[in-house]
């Protein structure tokens, strides 16, 4: 039908696809029912509880019970074979209805599956003592237990697999609940209660403390604490004021304000988080493929292995039909290759849970295996390392007193708004003594500050590099008086914190830390020394940052922290680009990993939780084919029955998906 990136996510019951008309999607619907799948449909709703695998287990085991029972209690009325007949066929029945029409789709598209194995398993058990209690052949032809118990016992680990994978897609359906809360809409003066759903951009909104942020917005008045814990991983509330942006989803938890909405749907940030973690799931990592190739031609395995287990063992060993036709049910039943499916899309979704809870969001499960080999990682400066708030660190003046000179200064950053002017005015005062009166001033963007004073006096405060001489090599601002230069301004970046750790983190993880900047190369040396980073590049364009990077590239895995606005291509360019800052916006469109905190300490965990997912999913991949390597020639062999054979397998998918659970709680090191 010319379907495009089309994945299916049995673990959320999800299909996604691309590049369908919509009045080819009923035809698409049917084609998928087919496959013996049932199409839900968002007005539909909840699937019945009559209809689900949790009532097919109940019947099952009501009539399962009364069978296995006649091995333990002496009852005459239960080793009649009729009435185990009549027991056993409901529950054959529902087997037939539920494994059975799945595996004859499966088989007629030549994709056979898992259920193939059960219901063939299950129909010769039934079938084999059908024939027995016909011709009347005693006890030894009834096996409607073994039948009815296989059946019993997969439903029992279908119940017990669902619910144990509602707990690794649980981060994505506690954030889809904050999408279903309530707001207070003011509309002519009145409140009116809405649904989060309803609002639309511009609405003025009403929160009070306890309450959530229903959308995203922008405060129009009010003060409040804001736990954005959800959002951001950042445990303490973070104070609030008229102007300030607030996130959907996020709780006051002190305060009362109103809020005009800005973005909502699809537009909103956490919209944008549930999109974000659900296509990171429909990204395999590489160790999947193999998993996935193996399993693909799993079934066709078992079968051949069974029917050869029947043969060897009725033809050449000599055993009894019973015992070898038992020994080829439990071969069919021993064998799990959802453990094998399972094994990486349980791991990959707690991981990715995980790491959403710090605030950390990952774009694909491949990237979370790209992430445990970096061998090399890549730092911009300024607003990465750095804060980008800056300090003074020395001020030379030329015939003019410093506090002549620091007045002036602060006076003239005075009419700026740019940062590091802020940050200038910070640590300057005025001196109320030397006080010029301008009366014209300029702020040219790029230059600096130029003014002229009552007296015709002329004033400039301008990067180093604007004038008659370049002084750039010594200093970052120059002040001037008529064209003469009085003083040379050195400003120094602040550090951030964790900074310093998290270079030490690195080396002693064996990852090379990387400086790449457009900044000079005075002001790089000096923050790679403080931060003990030998490989520096400075003074790089945009374009001469992609072609270091391609370079690197060659030499090892490469990631690229930037923040993700001003090197928003090297990101895209990078192995795995990891932003920082504003990272609800453009970031999201460039980087592989976007850290909402804005936290270096967040790499750290970032690379604790890749490290461990993927040892997660390697456990696991081990374990389900250790599990069958040893499986299917104990039951082969006749090592195990047919009830023991569908118990293990069933909780074969237990263990691996009990194991992805662990990484939610388990110490990260």
């Amino acid at each position: 039908m010319g379907a495009k990136e089309i994945y299916v996510d049995f673990t959320s019951d999800e299909v996604k696809f691309s590049n369908i008309p919509q009045d080819q999607v009923p035809q698409l619907v049917k084609g998928i029912e087919s496959l013996g799948y049932k199409v839900i449909k968002d007005k539909d709703g909840k699937v019945s509880f009559w209809k689900s695998v949790e009532f097919n287990f109940i019947i099952c085991l009501f009539f399962t019970i009364p069978l296995w029972s006649h091995m333990f209690i002496n009852i005459p009325l239960l080793h009649d074979p009729y009435i185990q007949l009549a027991f056993c066929t409901p529950v054959y029945l529902i087997g037939c209805l539920y494994f059975g029409n799945s595996a004859l789709h499966s088989l007629w598209n030549k994709m056979p599956n898992m259920d193939v194995l059960i219901f063939v398993g299950s129909t010769a058990a039934f079938v084999y003592s059908a024939i027995g209690t016909y011709y009347h052949l005693g006890h030894d032809y009834q096996f409607y237990e073994t039948c009815a118990t296989i059946i019993t016992l997969v439903f029992m680990g279908n119940v017990l697999e669902k619910r144990a994978v509602t707990k690794t897609t649980s981060v994505i359906k506690d954030l889809v609940k904050y999408q279903d809360i309530k707001a207070i809409k003011i509309e002519n003066n009145s409140e009116i209660e809405i649904s989060a759903r309803e609002i639309k951009s511009g609405d003025i909104l009403k929160v009070n403390t306890g309450g959530l942020i229903p959308a995203d917005g922008d405060i129009l008045d009010g003060y409040a604490w804001i736990d954005e814990s959800m959002i951001t991983g950042e445990s303490l509330p973070i104070e609030k004021t008229k102007y300030d942006a607030v996130i959907g989803g996020t709780l006051l938890t002190a305060g009362n304000i109103r809020i005009s909405a800005t973005k909502v749907g699809s537009k909103s940030v956490l919209y944008q988080i549930i999109q974000l973690i659900k296509d990171a799931q429909s990204k395999k990592p590489p160790i999947q493929k193999f998993g996935d190739k193996v399993a693909a031609y799993f079934v066709p395995i078992v079968v051949t292995v069974s029917f050869f287990t029947f043969f060897i063992a009725y033809f050449i060993a000599q055993l009894p039909l019973q015992h070898a036709l038992m020994n080829a049910i439990a071969t069919l039943v021993v064998s799990c290759p959802c453990a094998m499916g399972l094994a990486t899309p349980t791991a990959v979704m707690v991981g990715l849970g995980r790491a959403a809870k710090q605030g950390i969001l990952i774009k694909g499960g491949s990237t979370i295996e790209e992430l445990s080999e970096i061998k090399q990682m890549v730092f911009d400066k300024t607003g990465t390392l750095t804060t980008g708030d800056f300090n003074i660190k020395a001020i030379q003046t030329f015939g003019i007193e410093q506090s002549q000179v620091e007045s002036i200064i602060a006076q003239l950053e005075s009419y700026s708004s740019h940062p590091i002017a802020q940050s200038i005015r910070k640590q300057l005062k005025e001196i109320k003594s030397y006080r010029i009166i301008f009366k014209e001033v300029n702020e040219i963007k790029g230059q600096g500050i130029f003014a002229t004073d009552t007296n015709g006096n002329s004033y400039s405060i301008c990067n180093a590099k604007i004038g008659k001489k370049d002084y750039s090599n010594r200093y970052d601002l120059t002040l001037t008086i008529n064209d003469v230069v009085i003083a040379g301004i050195v400003l120094e970046d602040q550090i951030k914190p964790h900074a310093k750790e998290l270079i030490q983190h690195l080396k002693d993880k064996g990852i090379r830390p990387i400086l790449l900047s457009g900044d000079r190369q005075s002001k790089c040396e000096r923050t790679a020394q403080k931060l003990g980073i030998a490989d520096v590049y400075w003074e790089k364009s945009p374009s001469e940052k992609l072609t270091v990077l391609s370079d690197l590239k060659k030499t090892a895995l490469t990631a690229m922290i930037g923040d993700g606005i001003n090197d928003a291509p090297a990101l895209t360019a990078a192995d795995v680009g990891i932003s920082l800052g504003d990272a609800t916006h453009i970031a999201i469109q460039s980087a592989k990993v976007i850290l909402l905190n804005n936290d270096l300490k967040s790499i750290e965990k970032l690379l604790q939780i890749g490290h461990h997912t993927l040892l997660t999913i390697k456990q696991n991949l081990f374990w389900a084919f250790a599990y069958n390597i040893i499986a299917i020639p104990l039951a082969a062999a006749g090592f195990l029955g047919p009830m023991l054979a569908a118990l293990s397998m069933a909780f074969s998918d237990l263990i691996v998906i009990g194991n992805s659970i662990r990484l939610r709680f388990k110490k990260l090191k």
